[in-house]
Parts: C-alpha cells; structure tokens; sequence
C-alpha cells in the first residue's frame, strides 16, 4: 500500500523540554491511522509539524512524495481536541465563513453544507448561535467544518469528546465512509476501543519517542501470550493429568457440572496440541484462545517504557 504521509526522523524540543526525539512513522494511504500515547508523549507536538503550526528542529515530512510545503494545507483538514468556533455567531454564517477560508465559493459551500447539515439532522441549527448549543451540538459544527473541502488526509484529535454514544456512533460510521471513499485519517485518542474498532495501524509514542507501530492485528498477534478459557464437562482431575506439563492453569472454578479453566500453553504448544491433549477427557464447551486488546497493550508498553526510565505511568483511563 502506497503512503500518503513519511514522517523522517522527526526532533522537536521546547526550551529544556524534548517534545519528540527521533520520530519516523509511515501513515498509508486510505487508512485510518491511529496516533497513540499518554499526556505529554509528543502526539500534539507531532500533529502541530503536520499542521505547519511549527516546524521539526531536525528531520522532514514528506507529504505524497514531496517535502510538506504550504501548498499542501488545502488537502488537509484538522479537528483539534480544543475546539474553535465563534460563540456570538449564528452556525449558518459560521460555517459558511469557514468553508470560505477552505477554498470553496459560496455556491459550492451551500452545496455542501446543506448536504451535511440534511446528513446529521442540523437543519434548524442554521441561525441559532454557537453558543445556543450543546458540546456535542459544537462537535457536530466543528466537524462538519473540518471535512467540508474534502481533504485528502483528515487529523482528528479526540473526535469524540463530547459525544453521547449515539453520535460517537453517528462520528464513527462517518470516519470509515471518508476512508472508503479515499481519505486518509489520522486519529489521536485515550479510547482504546475506538482504536480497535476504526484503526487499520497505530503508532504508539511515550516520552518523545516512537515505542510500538504496525497494523492493529499484527501488533496483537505479536503480544499473544498463548493463554486460551476452557470450558468443558467432565473429570476435572483427567483433564488436569491431560495436560501434564504442557500447560499452566492461570484460574479454574466450576459452575454446576462446568468447568472453567483459563491456561497457558507451555514450551510453545499449540491450540492444535492442546486441544489433542485434553479431547479424550471431557466434552468440550468451548476453547477460546485470550489475545490481549489494545488497551492492555498501550498499558504494558507505556509502564515498560516507564520502568525502564525509572518512573511511573502517567496514563490513566
């Protein structure tokens, strides 16, 4: 898959303070690209380079093959986590404003805007103030706003803040559809589970420095840890002797004539192998093998990253 962004090398400081170190990232095109890290990682110092807010000390960013240069902030739209409207003006006027400052003429953004605003159900927000709406109401404005020239690659940096879980939905659907019609999103978030529900690769950067990138199911598949939940009807004692050195047992209880065990797979056994070992004993239930989700791993890497500095993780969710 061709890269619509190449981050090279990127180093950035601050006074005293080093914001990124180092940083090379490759974002595909067509993809939604995850952008991943606790507070203070270097994930909006990053952004605001993409941005041309300021500049890298060292290293490029190459933008479709050629060196990020002013031109290129008209096929970029950019939804940040602090957001921007004018709180005095009516929505209409606003957006209509905004959509000029993008490019577009005055037909062409009506054109536009009445699409969207018929799309989330906004036509009697019109000429009501900024500041008549809800958070969420604002979100929905805002981005509107961000996509309205349809960039090539979108930033959206905790695009859900604000969002009751039906227009986070609303939001998500329209995040999937600007990548199936060709955009390219970049998406920064703390939502674990949005990553794994949106995100076709992440990078994860802690203390200024790229610790973790890839496709989403390859960096899970690299974190397995070979633990499978058993759930069977038999002799408990026949299954345990199935297994023999083959397996840890991690947890076990029982439920009526159920059982549950959750196990580790010793010295590279594989389902296949343990499955054969356990078969004869029991009537099998179910077996399912345990792959830790994105937010165990962004937690495991980040407190790695942390221990090995010497301090703790600032991450909380």
């Amino acid at each position: 898959m061709s890269e619509i962004l190449r981050i090279n090398n990127v180093s950035k400081r601050y006074s005293n303070h080093v914001a990124l170190n180092n940083v090379s990232i490759s974002i595909p095109e067509k993809s939604v690209f995850g952008l991943l890290g606790p507070n203070g990682a270097g994930k909006t110092s990053l952004i605001r380079i993409i941005n041309q807010i300021t500049g890298p000390d060292s290293g490029e960013v190459i933008f479709k093959g050629e060196k990020l240069n002013p031109k290129h902030v008209e096929q970029i739209g950019y939804l940040p986590e602090e957001r921007g409207l004018y709180k005095k003006m009516t929505v209409g006027d606003q957006v209509l404003y905004l959509a000029r400052l993008k490019g577009l003429s005055k037909e062409e953004a009506k054109k536009r805007l009445k699409y969207w605003f018929e799309k989330f159900e906004m036509q009697s927000w019109w000429k009501k103030k900024v500041e008549e709406l809800s958070k969420g109401m604002q979100q929905k404005v805002q981005f509107i706003v961000t996509v309205i020239h349809e960039p090539q690659l979108l930033i959206l940096d905790e695009p859900f803040s604000g969002f009751d879980p039906i227009n986070a939905q609303l939001i998500k659907n329209e995040i999937l559809e600007l990548r199936n019609n060709g955009a390219t999103v970049i998406f920064s978030t703390h939502n674990m589970g949005s990553v794994e529900e949106l995100c076709d690769n992440i990078a994860l950067l802690n203390k200024s420095e790229k610790i973790l990138d890839g496709t989403v199911k390859e960096i899970r598949k690299r974190h397995r840890t070979n633990t499978f939940k058993i759930s069977f009807k038999g002799n408990v004692m026949g299954f345990a002797n199935a297994l023999w050195a083959g397996a840890e047992v991690l947890e076990k209880r029982s439920e009526d004539d159920i059982h549950y065990f959750t196990l580790r797979a010793l010295q590279n056994l594989s389902a296949n192998q343990l499955l054969q070992a356990v078969l004869p004993t029991c009537e099998l239930l179910s077996f399912n093998e345990i792959v830790p989700s994105m937010n165990d791993i962004f937690i495991m890497r980040v407190n790695e990253g942390n221990t090995v500095a010497g301090t703790k993780s600032n991450y909380t969710e």
